[in-house]
C-alpha cells in the first residue's frame, strides 16, 4: 500500500479532538478543539469528540467531566462521542493481527535492561532506541516467559524506509524511520499504547484530517508506518504552532493560567476566549480583530495557520474581553457577576406558590448584604454594575472594584481625602460641608441632578469638592464618578459617609 489518501467527497471530512482526562482542559487542546471545529463546520463535515482515558491510573472521570462541560460551554459541540476505554475488543483485533502476521512481537526486556541499552547507546553518540533482543524469539521462548509470568509488552517492527507526507501547515515533511527502532504499541494483548490506539481510532472512526498541536508532529511516522502495516488510508495531517509565553518559551503555569477552568472561575466569556484562541496561530490576512464563532467557521482556512509560535498576551485577552462584556445585556452581565458578590451578600431564597416538598420552585427574590443584613434587590445590583461595565476587563474584576457599597464603614487612610491643591485637614473639611450642603438640598434623588447641583457650585478647580467627595463615597483612590455613586448608596448613606469622613478627619 502506498499510503495515500483517497480523494475526499463532499460531505465525508471528519475530524476528531481527542484529549486525555488526566487534567483540567489546557488551552492549548481547547485551541486544537477549536480549528478542529471550525473545518468540520466549514467543510459540513462531523466534529468528533474522542477521550482517550486509556491511562486508567491517571484518567479521572472529574477532567472527563471538566471537557465535555468546557466544551458545551465554548459552544463547541461535537457530532460523536467515544471513549477509548469502551473500544478495548476492537484493539484486542488489530492486536492478534499484527502479532499473527508477525509485524509485532513479545518484548521481555526489564526497566532496567532497557536503561542500561540506553546508556550505552548514547555513550556512542547514538540516538537511543530499541536494539531487537526480542524480536527473532522463538515461539517456545515466548510461551515459557508468559508462563513464568515474565512481564512484558508488545512492540512494532519498524521498517527501516523515508516516511514522506505533506502537512497541510508545513507543508511536505520527511522522516527517517530507521532512526525509531522498534516501537511499544502495547502494554499487553488489550491494552493499547497511545500510537496504535489513534491509529485504530482515526480509521475506524473514518477520520479524514487529523489537526493537532506540533508537539505531536514525530508522532506521525510511527503512526504512518502502523497504518500501512494494517492497510488503512492515510488521513490529512494538520499541525498546529505551538503556544509560546512572552518569554517565547512553551505556554506554562509559570506565565499563568493554563486551563479553561482557571480563565471561567477569573470570568472570561466564551466568546472572548474563542476569539482569542482563533488568534493563536491564525489570521484572516487583514486588519479585523473581532469574530465571532458563526464568522470564523466561514473564514478559517488551512493556509491563513502559522508556522511558528503563537505567543499568549494575555492584554490582547483581557481586551478582548473587556468589548465583549460590553456587548452583553446588562442583566446578564449582572447575572454573572453576582457569584463574584458571594463575599458580600447572599440570596434571599423564596418559594413560588408550593413548598419545596410538593414541586415548588425556590428562586433568590432579592439578596441580603452580609455585613448590616440589608436587603438589596435585583435592581439595586444591575445599578452598580452598570457604572462598571464599561470598566470591566473581567468579571472577577467586580468584586475588589464595589466592595465599597456593601460595608457600613470605609477603612481608607485620611490623606487619600486630600486633593493636591487642598493645604490642609480643615480645607478638606469645608469642603466635605459644602459636599453635604449641596447634597442635602437636593429633592429629587437622581444621578443627573446630583451632577448637575454639585457641578453648578463646584470651584474652577474641581478637584477640590469632587476629590474628597469620591473618596469619602467609595474609599478608593480610582472609581466610578461621585454622582453615579452617590446615586446608588442613597440621600442617606451618602450624607452618613461624608460625616464618617469629617469624622476620621478631625
Amino acid at each position: 500500500m502506498d499510503g495515500k489518501l483517497k480523494l475526499i467527497k463532499q460531505g465525508e471530512t471528519r475530524v476528531r479532538f481527542a484529549p486525555s482526562p488526566t487534567g483540567f482542559l489546557h488551552i492549548g487542546s481547547c485551541r486544537t478543539a477549536l480549528f478542529n471545529y471550525l473545518f468540520a463546520r466549514q467543510q459540513k463535515g462531523k466534529f468528533i469528540l474522542r477521550i482517550e482515558d486509556t491511562d486508567k491510573e491517571r484518567s479521572k472521570k472529574e477532567f472527563e467531566q471538566d471537557i465535555l462541560e468546557n466544551l458545551k460551554w465554548l459552544g463547541l459541540d461535537s457530532d460523536e462521542i467515544y471513549k477509548q476505554s469502551q473500544r478495548t475488543e476492537i484493539y484486542q483485533k488489530y492486536l492478534k493481527k499484527l502479532l499473527e502476521e508477525k509485524k509485532a512481537y513479545f518484548c521481555f526486556c526489564s526497566k532496567e535492561e532497557l536503561e542500561d541499552m540506553k546508556q550505552e547507546q548514547m555513550s556512542r553518540g547514538e540516538a537511543p532506541k530499541y536494539n531487537g533482543k526480542c524480536s527473532n524469539l522463538s515461539e517456545k521462548e515466548i510461551k515459557e516467559n508468559l508462563k513464568k509470568g515474565k512481564s512484558y509488552i508488545i512492540r512494532f517492527r519498524t521498517e527501516k524506509k523515508i516516511i514522506k507526507f505533506k502537512d497541510q501547515v508545513r507543508g511536505e515533511v520527511k522522516f527517517d524511520a530507521g532512526l525509531l527502532g522498534d516501537i511499544a504499541i502495547a502494554k499487553d494483548e488489550k491494552t493499547p499504547l497511545y500510537n496504535l490506539a489513534v491509529v485504530i481510532d482515526d480509521f475506524e472512526m473514518k477520520i479524514s484530517h487529523v489537526i493537532r498541536g506540533e508537539d505531536l508532529l514525530p508522532n506521525t511516522p510511527k503512526q504512518i508506518l502502523l497504518q500501512e502495516a494494517l492497510g488503512f488510508d492515510r488521513p490529512e495531517y494538520a499541525h498546529l504552532p505551538l503556544i509560546l509565553g512572552p518569554d517565547k518559551s512553551k505556554m506554562s503555569k509559570r506565565h499563568g493560567a493554563v486551563s479553561i477552568k482557571e480563565y471561567t472561575e477569573q470570568g472570561y466569556l466564551p466568546e472572548a476566549l474563542i476569539n482569542f484562541l482563533a488568534f493563536l496561530g491564525w489570521n484572516p490576512g487583514d486588519e479585523r480583530e473581532i469574530f465571532s464563532l458563526a464568522s470564523l467557521k466561514k473564514e478559517f482556512s488551512f493556509d491563513k495557520i502559522q508556522k511558528s509560535g503563537a505567543v499568549f498576551n494575555v492584554k490582547r485577552l483581557d481586551y478582548l474581553n473587556g468589548f465583549y462584556i460590553r456587548k452583553r445585556p446588562l442583566e446578564e452581565i449582572t447575572e454573572l457577576c453576582i457569584p463574584y458578590l458571594s463575599d458580600f451578600i447572599e440570596p434571599v431564597l423564596r418559594t413560588e406558590q408550593y413548598p419545596p416538598a410538593y414541586g415548588g420552585t425556590i428562586f433568590a427574590s432579592g439578596y441580603k448584604v452580609r455585613q448590616s443584613g440589608e436587603e438589596i434587590s435585583f435592581d439595586k445590583l444591575k445599578q452598580i454594575v452598570f457604572v462598571y461595565q464599561e470598566r470591566l476587563k473581567k468579571l472577577s474584576e467586580i468584586s475588589e472594584l464595589t466592595d465599597f457599597f456593601f460595608k457600613d464603614e470605609l477603612g481608607y487612610k485620611k490623606v487619600l481625602l486630600r486633593w493636591k491643591d487642598l493645604e490642609n485637614d480643615d480645607d478638606i473639611s469645608k469642603s466635605i460641608d459644602k459636599s453635604i450642603d449641596i447634597l442635602s438640598k437636593i429633592k429629587d434623588w437622581d444621578k443627573d441632578k446630583i451632577e448637575k447641583a454639585l457641578l453648578k457650585q463646584t470651584p474652577e478647580n474641581r478637584g477640590e469638592l469632587l476629590w474628597p467627595l469620591r473618596v469619602a463615597l467609595s474609599g478608593k483612590k480610582a472609581s466610578a464618578t461621585p454622582f453615579e455613586i452617590a446615586w446608588i448608596l442613597g440621600r442617606e448613606k451618602t450624607l452618613k459617609r461624608l460625616k464618617q469622613a469629617l469624622v476620621k478627619l478631625k
